[in-house]
């Protein structure tokens, strides 16, 4: 997968806490929360699963996405989520080509 700005959601287990984030390299930061490289609350919440992801052509529109999804309900997050991945499997291999 080549850089992208991207806004990706993360959780622990189906339907389990969430974490929406913004990053100009993907692979490069859930493989970070994966390996506990950053503190914070992925880390205390072990927020290891890629469960949903967007890509973009710009930081900018990366960053509107995430605020609009920030601003949405967890019942609006666990729809978009589950529109693409029902089962709440793992994408992170998925990325990775």
């Amino acid at each position: 997968m080549h850089r992208s700005p991207a806004i990706y959601i993360l959780s622990n287990k189906p339907n389990g806490t969430l974490y929406t984030g913004v990053t100009n390299d993907l692979a490069k930061r859930i493989w970070q929360d994966k390996n506990r490289m950053t503190q914070g609350f992925t880390c205390r919440y072990n927020l290891t699963q890629l469960v949903y992801f967007e890509l973009f052509d710009n930081m900018y529109e990366a960053i509107s996405r995430e605020k609009q999804i920030k601003a949405g309900s967890r019942a609006a997050k666990v729809r978009l989520i589950e529109s693409i991945n029902s089962e709440w499997k793992d994408l992170y291999r998925d990325i990775l080509g």
